[in-house]
Formats: structure tokens, sequence, C-alpha cells
């Protein structure tokens, strides 16, 4: 799962994550059941505080197969993923198209791509290509630097284009996918362009 590696970010996470190791199986088994109540029936940023403390116990839950236990019971609306038997808690991101739509449980593909309904699955293919390339300008190689005149300047235009996409994906997409999930969190970073969630407004 997330929060896994070295960075001092991902540090940090694990210490603020502690505090899940030390709950017993029910009482964490019981605060993710709450918690999800309070997540459903909205599209979450992926950096909001509340789905950041999500994230971090569920990573503790799927580490002790607490959903497996049974000890509580999720809200109603919340199917069981085929994935982990966790609650169906899907992520959009920029990588739709090749991975689907991401557990936060365990973090596998909760839903392939072309098993979204096809009502959705072609605004959402739109949507990624158009990213694609942007993306793709933080990882140019040093031929393709040059081809620019300043790739400085074309790396902060891709940035900002990121963010207007980005955007697009919580003000539009998201809420549309409300239509077929009882929550969805989407992704608001691209930690490769520097694009940070307080960099895209809704």
């Amino acid at each position: 799962m997330a929060f896994e590696s070295d960075s001092p970010l991902d540090r940090l996470w694990q210490e603020y994550g502690r505090l899940f190791q030390e709950w017993d199986d029910l009482t964490l088994a019981r605060w993710l059941a709450q918690t999800l109540g309070q997540l459903e029936g909205k599209a979450w940023r992926l950096s909001h505080p509340l789905v950041g403390a999500y994230r971090l116990g569920a990573q503790q839950a799927h580490n002790r197969q607490i959903w497996f236990k049974r000890l509580a019971t999720p809200p109603a609306a919340y199917a069981e993923s085929p994935c982990c038997r966790a609650p169906f808690l899907p992520l959009l991101t920029r990588d739709v198209r090749e991975s689907g739509l991401i557990c936060q449980h365990c973090n596998e593909t909760l839903v392939p791509f072309d098993e979204i309904a096809e009502d959705f699955r072609g605004e959402l293919d739109a949507w990624a290509k158009q990213y694609e390339p942007v993306h793709a300008v933080a990882h140019w190689d040093d031929r393709q630097r040059r081809r620019v005149g300043s790739y400085d300047a074309a790396y902060e235009n891709a940035a900002k284009e990121a963010e207007g996409i980005l955007s697009r994906a919580g003000r539009e997409l998201a809420p549309k996918l409300l239509n077929l999930y009882p929550t969805i969190i989407w992704e608001d970073q691209d930690e490769c362009l520097e694009v940070r969630p307080e960099d895209v407004a809704l």
C-alpha cells in the first residue's frame, strides 16, 4: 500500500499509522465501519485528512485481515471487494486505463478498466489520454528536452495543464462515478510534475 517507502513524507505517515497498530481488532473494525459511513455519498480528494487516516487504518486492517473476521458490519451501500473482501472503496488515478480503479484496502485493481460501465468508460478514457502526454513531460529524456527551447518552461506549462486536468477529475468525473459506487476517491496531485493538492482547485 501507500506510505511504505523511505522518503521523509512516507516516514511521517508511518509514524501516524502507529496509532492504528495499538488498536485491537474490534476497535479498528468499528472505527473503519463508522468512517465508511462518514465517507459515503461523496467524492473525496486523496489528500483529505479523513481519507489519509482511513487509508492508514485500512492498511493495518488488511495486514491483520480484519474484514475476514467480520467483527463489524460496514454500511449497507458498500459491496464486498472481489480483490480482498473489504468494503468496495475505489480510487480514480491518472493510470485508470492501465490499472482500472484501485482498492483502498489492498492497493490492487478493484475494477479493471474494461469492466467500468460503458457510459462512464469513454469519458474516463478521453480524460486519461489527455493527461498522459502532459504527465510524460516530467519523464522526457535528454533528446526530448533538447527539442524544446526551454525544458523548464515546458515543465511549468505541463504542471499548469495537469492542475486543470486533475481539477476536472474532481469536479466532473468523480461525482459521476457516484452513480456506480457509494464513495469515490480521486487523485489530486502529481508528484512527478510537483503538482500538490493545494494547486488543484475545484
